[in-house]
């Protein structure tokens, strides 16, 4: 008997989603089919992916096209807890009845970020094991303080970083509580859980969890639970692109250009913001490829000047490699695409673990400080672009580059599943192993 499909349940933006599915890819190479459980617009991501789509109701991009206004409150804690628990509460109205069409017949569940509640409750439901995927580190320590203090501290006294990470669990508990309690478990006839939720107590850090970013960014902090590993980042490497006859042109035409773009990222004020960046751009000197992601930038495709190309998109894997350097939010996915490709970031954080990320590159010696997005301006972005051309940074980015490359994060994660026993040994392996494809 073959084994059991395995399901991941992950919503977000690229970056949540794109990891998730080098995942699934692994698990599928080693013999395991594989489902994720995702908004529809990644549907087709996903099955390009040669994994199974389930739909899952979360739209994190219609809902940042729809209201710009969230992207300017994007650092706000508390404004951004009152936007998602509304939110999650309904989008969870139909979480139940999808979740159990994605989980029929699973043999292991996997919840990621937002999801992993959900992706508990159904294991609880269906009696089958459980684990937990991350691409940001939340696993309680004294010796590392919560990402939210980034940029503040990077160290507390212990009792109260440990309290610090316990507050913040409250807070994604009262984010999450409304959808879980009230609306996703009595639908699956489970216990409502406790006030706190079920992030503190004694069996608060049972749960297996794959850490999906790299040592060599963020060492694990020494104090973590053996069910908390690292593993590496889970790099998607989509099928070969072939880029635009007109950016072939430009990047042929002289130095390698810096890339700047920020992804999911969506802003109310885009047609100002995409002035400053040109404006900055010119001020330095430098050439540049811009993309416009999802709205973050306003461009038309094609070359603006001799200096300047302006993008809808481009696969990370592809271009980065390409560049001198990128400018990027700091988002998860993207920060691991800059520093597998060897290069220097500057990075301008909108939301959530972005912050925490730029101080990570900026330790490593590899970015300059994070830029303010509310008070950007050309010097700024110019001086920022100026910096990411310091020999030594240059060196520091080629050297973690190498390191990273080196690593094999799906492989790892594959490994820790096995060895935690929460993986069925497949009869054989129906699809067999591909090397990585080198980025260089």
């Amino acid at each position: 008997m073959s084994a059991r499909p395995i399901v991941i349940f992950t919503i977000g933006t690229q970056g949540d989603v794109r990891p998730c599915v080098a995942l699934g890819q692994g698990l599928r190479r080693a013999g395991y089919p594989v489902r994720i459980a995702t908004s529809g617009n990644f549907a087709p991501l996903v099955r390009e992916a040669g994994l199974e789509f389930f739909p899952l109701t979360a739209d994190f991009q219609a809902m940042l096209e729809a209201d710009r206004s969230i992207a300017e409150q994007g650092l706000n804690l508390r404004a951004m807890a009152r936007i998602f628990r509304q939110r999650y509460a309904q989008w969870a109205e139909h979480w139940a009845e999808e979740g159990m069409a994605a989980s029929a017949g699973a043999g292991l569940l996997i919840g990621v970020s937002n999801s992993t509640l959900l992706a508990k409750a159904l294991a609880e439901k269906r009696g089958v094991p459980f684990a937990i995927a991350r691409l940001q580190p939340l696993t309680p320590s004294r010796l590392q303080p919560p990402m939210v203090l980034s940029g503040s501290r990077d160290r507390l006294p212990g009792p109260l970083s440990l309290a610090a990470h316990h507050l913040l669990w409250l807070l994604v508990w009262h984010v999450m509580r409304p959808a879980i309690n009230d609306i996703v478990r009595p639908r699956l006839g489970l216990p409502r859980y406790p006030w706190h939720g079920p992030y503190l107590g004694r069996h608060a850090l049972e749960a297996k969890v794959l850490n999906g970013f790299s040592g060599q960014v963020l060492a694990r902090p020494a104090d973590w639970p053996d069910s908390s590993q690292l593993t590496g980042y889970w790099f998607f490497d989509p099928p070969a692109w072939t880029p635009p006859a007109g950016l072939a042109d430009f990047l042929a035409a002289g130095p390698k250009p810096v890339y700047i773009g920020f992804g999911s990222m969506v802003s109310s004020s885009a047609a100002e913001f995409t002035r400053i960046v040109l404006d900055g751009v010119r001020k330095s000197g430098r050439r540049a490829v811009l993309a416009a992601g999802w709205g973050g930038l306003e461009l038309d495709e094609g070359a603006l000047d001799e200096q300047i190309y302006g993008l809808r998109q481009a696969p990370h894997d592809w271009l980065f490699p390409r560049m001198a350097g990128a400018v990027h939010h700091g988002g998860a996915g993207t920060t691991a695409a800059a520093v597998r490709a060897g290069i220097p970031s500057a990075v301008v954080p909108f939301y959530g673990d972005q912050p925490f990320w730029a101080r990570c590159l900026q330790r490593r010696g590899v970015a300059p400080p994070a830029l303010d997005r509310r008070r950007l301006d050309a010097d700024a972005l110019a001086a920022a672009l100026i910096a990411m051309q310091q020999p030594q940074m240059l060196r520091e980015a080629d050297a973690l580059g190498r390191a990273i490359r080196a690593e094999d994060g799906v492989g790892e994660a594959v490994r820790l599943l096995r060895y935690w026993g929460l993986l069925e040994q497949p009869d054989s392996v129906e699809i067999a192993e591909q090397p990585q494809r080198s980025v260089a």
